[in-house]
């Protein structure tokens, strides 16, 4: 497992993440949920080993994150953070082969099979810094899954933020599918979203974050109700749930708002 305990992180003196606790199992897929300025990323960050924390501990698989050495740390966990830059003009397939830097040996074709799920293999001749910004998180799925893509007698991780702000709706939806499959590899998925709907049909377990304090967690039908996520968010929000009991969110609109665009009109 991907454990926190007490993570408390501050940016001069002002806690960003206060006090927080989770744990990631292998085989799902955990979403943390929050308005902007809840303290996602920093969580994030803590999380990946990318941002230390003086107050807390992460680990993984029973072993703590500062006992990992760089290239050990990339066969247990691959990330993909919100933003990626390149300074050189690498093509596609180059940025993908880089999340082979941490195999010590891989198929000719792992590389070719993680690209046509992504559907990242029609642009790997094309320059990165050309794509629009869907495609580029497209590739960078590709790197971050083509680390972690061969089976492995261990649990692993994967820590996503936000990797499908850039995408339209139909890309949203293959993306979480090719995350239900990669679950079925004993690994578990972190993912920072934004769309409700999206956690609410695909997450295993929620967690909702604001003002740095993760407020609730837990299965998605029991975190995902109407009065949990106004709490959280401070709007009117509606839970509906299915034959299948996923909850279907809609946020509705404050009826005092409504009377002002009637007038506006």
């Amino acid at each position: 497992m991907l454990q926190a305990h007490d993570i408390h992180f501050c940016i001069q003196n002002r806690p960003i993440v206060d006090k927080a606790s989770m744990i990631l199992k292998p085989g799902e897929l955990t979403v943390i949920l929050g308005p902007n300025g809840a303290g996602k990323s920093s969580l994030f960050k803590v999380l990946s080993g990318e941002q230390s924390c003086k107050h807390g501990k992460v680990s993984y698989n029973g072993r703590s994150l500062g006992q990992f050495k760089n290239r050990q740390l990339a066969q247990v966990r691959s990330v993909m953070p919100q933003h990626s830059s390149l300074t050189f003009p690498f093509s596609v397939l180059e940025v993908v082969e880089l999340g082979l830097l941490s195999l010590r040996k891989y198929s000719s074709e792992l590389l070719q099979e993680v690209m046509e799920q992504t559907h990242t293999w029609e642009l790997r001749d094309s320059l990165y810094g050309n794509l629009s910004g869907g495609e580029k998180q497209r590739v960078q799925l590709a790197r971050v899954l083509t680390q972690i893509w061969e089976k492995k007698p261990f649990p692993r991780y994967l820590l996503l933020d936000e990797p499908t702000s850039s995408m339209d709706i139909a890309l949203q939806h293959h993306v979480l599918s090719i995350i239900q499959k990669i679950k079925e590899r004993n690994i578990g998925v972190l993912a920072i979203l934004h769309d409700l709907n999206l956690a609410a049909n695909y997450a295993d377990q929620v967690i909702l974050m604001k003002k740095g304090h993760i407020l609730f967690q837990g299965n998605t039908q029991e975190v995902m109700n109407a009065d949990k996520l106004m709490q959280v968010f401070d709007h009117p929000i509606e839970v509906y749930h299915g034959d299948d009991q996923r909850p279907t969110i809609i946020q509705s609109v404050p009826f005092k708002n409504i009377n002002n665009q009637i007038k506006q009109a």
